[in-house]
């Protein structure tokens, strides 16, 4: 996933000569996951920029440059370190276009490497996806494809709405496939990943291999399973979700933030609400507890592995 975003940027810079990156060590370091590695080196340092180590400064000046025309692509380092810069994302940057009438629009994008399985310490592990998806005015999508990847951060940066994009950061290794001379797929498309008749799994980002995981054990118990990779975080396409959960009854959704005022609980409820009649159990959630992140030592404890899917899906097919 890592290769495949720094080939997306890649072509969005050389698309576009309004298209800049901005980030902490993003230009002649190439990122410390080494996501933007060779950009600068090869565009120059006026259009991938380093930054000062100063989130709120970064999302800030992003709104500026987005005001005289152009599309900025900020980075912001891990996750935990976004939330200095939560004041400009939430209270001007998601308000501007509307504020304005529309007068102007604001195509910034914030790439935020996000989630756990990474064995890092504080700061560094974290899922605040939920903060965002609150906020009107902002788009969240989150890949677990490379081949997504490629293709969600050039539809991200053509968006003339900011978007929000969730990178799993420990998907940025495992090896895939990219078709560089296919066609992108909706940004804001969730898609069935595997197909099943007895209950819909849903996750997004690092999660959906886990379910796929997950899948893989119930089919050895006799379990079909359909797996739903949501792709897309706000606004979230309901259609296939919908139509899966009216088919299989059943709906277990996974994510590895906490669980409480989740985008999971948000889901979990619409869901209720559209197929309530086709429901043959409550919908369950598996999710992180709802505690600060915690030592490395114990995030294996703390994430969602697929024995607590198949625990989930061993209740919702009890009923």
């Amino acid at each position: 996933m890592a290769r495949a975003l720094n080939a997306g940027l890649r072509q969005a810079l050389a698309d576009d000569p309004k298209v800049l990156l901005m980030g902490e060590d993003i230009g002649r370091l190439g990122g410390v996951f080494r996501v933007t590695e060779g950009l600068q080196a090869e565009f120059g340092a006026q259009r991938v920029v380093d930054t000062p180590l100063a989130e709120s400064g970064i999302v800030g000046t992003a709104i500026g440059l987005a005001m005289r025309g152009y599309r900025p692509v900020c980075e912001v380092q891990f996750d935990g370190f976004i939330w200095p810069a939560f004041d400009q994302i939430t209270s001007q940057l998601a308000k501007l276009t509307n504020r304005g009438q529309g007068a102007f629009s604001m195509p910034v994008v914030i790439r935020v490497p996000y989630g756990g399985h990474i064995g890092a310490v504080e700061h560094h592990q974290e899922s605040p996806e939920a903060y965002f998806a609150h906020t009107a005015g902002l788009r969240l999508v989150s890949p677990s494809t490379p081949n997504d990847a490629y293709w969600m951060i050039q539809e991200a940066i053509a968006s003339n709405d900011p978007v929000m994009f969730f990178e799993p950061k420990s998907r940025y290794w495992p090896k895939g496939p990219v078709d560089f001379a296919g066609t992108a797929a909706p940004l804001h498309a969730s898609r069935v990943v595997r197909t099943g008749t007895d209950v819909t799994l849903l996750a997004h980002g690092a999660m959906v291999s886990v379910l796929l995981q997950a899948a893989e054990i119930a089919a050895e118990e006799g379990v079909s399973v359909e797996v739903i990779d949501l792709r897309s975080l706000s606004p979230v396409d309901y259609g296939p979700i919908v139509d899966s959960v009216t088919k299989t009854g059943r709906l277990v959704i996974a994510q590895e933030a906490p669980g409480f005022v989740s985008l999971g609980s948000e889901i979990a409820a619409t869901v209720a609400e559209r197929c309530f009649y086709s429901l043959q159990a409550p919908v369950l959630r598996v999710s992180g507890f709802d505690t600060p992140f915690p030592p490395a030592k114990l995030e294996t404890l703390y994430l969602p592995d697929a024995d607590r899917v198949m625990e989930a899906v061993d209740r919702v097919m009890a009923y």
